[in-house]
């Protein structure tokens, strides 16, 4: 399918969640979330079941929101039975049949992140306990991803994680109720490591500006392991605000550091200001300790590379997905998001499609929407024709395991989305990493929590 040109289409809510930042932490209680006569929250009536998407419409990840809004969507319409069926027709799992889940038209209530953890938190409870809400997803934000996750599980919800990728969420802040599809700081590292090697060899000297939160720490301590085993030596490591908007301050004194790499551990909006700033600094221009000094941004996506333009050229960084994947499920996705919307879809829009429907799966396969029911049916579980090739949600941590792609961003683009070139595909084995890392511990799954 060629994108060369797109159509705007708006996208349609079906009611707002909205609420006050919490000023204490919320309390969940059986007698307040859990029906009675079937023991857990929120159980459905006959006809409906209704979804929580909480996404960043505001602030520095308004753009990935954008996006997540849009596949929630596209996801509910293939659910009920509207539309070419999307990946429904290339999953592994033949379960889904367009006739909602187990029965009952999904209907869906969205809420604002605006990527703050107090807000998310409210926005999300209001969904759960004004709306009905059986299931959240979305986010843009690790901070956010484990803030909400600890409330759903809480509160006796499944969350099933949107874009979230601090080794925390799976790590020591894991949650029963919690599975996260995207991939990790941790596995970014492994597959970045080599190709770095290869392109900017072993003797190296790396700057680091890092957002300040539960993500960019961990980007930059996986960014710091793999490289420094490589021999990089790590210069200086600045933390940087989330929503900064001009870095001018951080990028000065890079210059004069003696560092010859410069590592981005940015996202979303603060990516697009920091990476165009330094380069509109010159800092890819200059020689230093005989080398051209090189930018990377371990995490990105096509639209952050869009949003940064020619900035982005011969950009290292590793994604969790590419439309221009060509396995079956990937393509059919691509189709039918492009019929919908008029351009591809972002790492963002898969993540969160797939996301809903492996939910959905997972409530048919256990014929029910008790989520003890469905952790169940989600641990251990293995599947394919999501894109990504075969994929594992590891029964102890609720982490997905899959492939991994390293991209570059595309010196001679064919169009606005033609702005990223997948340099490889490493292997799901080649990421995977052991229960017991150091990385991961601290914190431990917990049981199921239905809310009764």
């Amino acid at each position: 399918m060629s994108f060369k040109t797109f159509s705007r289409r708006g996208v349609m809510k079906a009611g707002v969640a909205t609420g006050a930042a919490l000023a204490t932490p919320t309390l969940f209680t059986g007698a307040v979330w859990a029906d009675a006569h079937t023991g857990f929250t929120n159980a459905p009536g006959d006809s409906t079941v209704t979804l929580g998407f909480n996404v960043p419409q505001t602030g520095a990840y308004a753009d990935e929101g954008a996006d997540e809004l849009r596949a929630y969507q596209l996801a509910v319409k293939h659910l009920n039975g509207e539309g070419d069926g999307g990946m429904m027709n290339t999953f592994s799992e033949r379960n889904l049949d367009g006739t909602g889940i187990l029965g009952r038209r999904v209907e869906f209530v969205t809420g604002d992140t605006q990527t703050n953890s107090d807000a998310a938190r409210a926005s999300a409870r209001s969904m759960i306990e004004r709306d009905g809400a059986i299931m959240i997803t979305g986010g843009s934000s690790s901070g956010v991803a484990i803030a909400v996750q600890g409330l759903c599980q809480d509160a006796g919800v499944i969350f099933m994680a949107g874009l979230t990728h601090s080794n925390d969420t799976t790590g020591k802040d894991r949650r029963a109720n919690g599975f996260r599809h995207f991939f990790n700081t941790e596995m970014s590292g492994r597959a970045l490591a080599p190709i770095l090697e290869a392109n900017y060899g072993s003797d190296r000297k790396a700057y680091h500006l890092t957002a300040d939160y539960t993500w960019g720490w961990s980007q930059e301590g996986s960014m710091r392991t793999y490289t420094e085993a490589l021999g990089w030596e790590t210069v200086n490591t600045v933390l940087t605000p989330v929503g900064a908007g001009d870095f001018s301050s951080y990028l000065t004194p890079v210059a004069n550091s003696g560092a010859d790499v410069l590592i981005l551990n940015h996202y979303g909006g603060d990516m697009v200001n920091s990476l165009t700033q330094a380069v509109q600094f010159g800092l890819r221009d200059l020689q230093v300790n005989g080398k051209q000094f090189e930018i990377i941004v371990p995490l990105f996506s096509r639209l952050m590379a869009r949003g940064a333009g020619d900035a982005i050229k011969g950009i290292f960084g590793s994604t969790n997905w590419h439309w221009s994947l060509q396995d079956e499920g990937s393509q059919a996705f691509v189709r039918s998001f492009g019929q919908e919307y008029g351009f591809p879809p972002s790492q963002a829009a898969h993540t969160c499609y797939v996301q809903t429907l492996l939910y959905a799966d997972a409530v048919t396969r256990a014929g029910t929407f008790n989520p003890c029911g469905v952790v169940e049916a989600l641990e251990g579980f293995e599947f394919d024709g999501l894109g990504n090739g075969p994929t594992l949600y590891r029964a102890d941590d609720h982490q997905c395991f899959k492939d991994v792609l390293v991209v570059r961003g595309k010196e001679n683009p064919e169009s606005e989305y033609d702005l990223l070139e997948i340099v490889e595909i490493t292997p799901r084995e080649t990421v995977t990493y052991p229960v017991d890392h150091p990385d991961f511990q601290g914190g431990a799954l917990g049981t199921c929590n239905p809310g009764a």
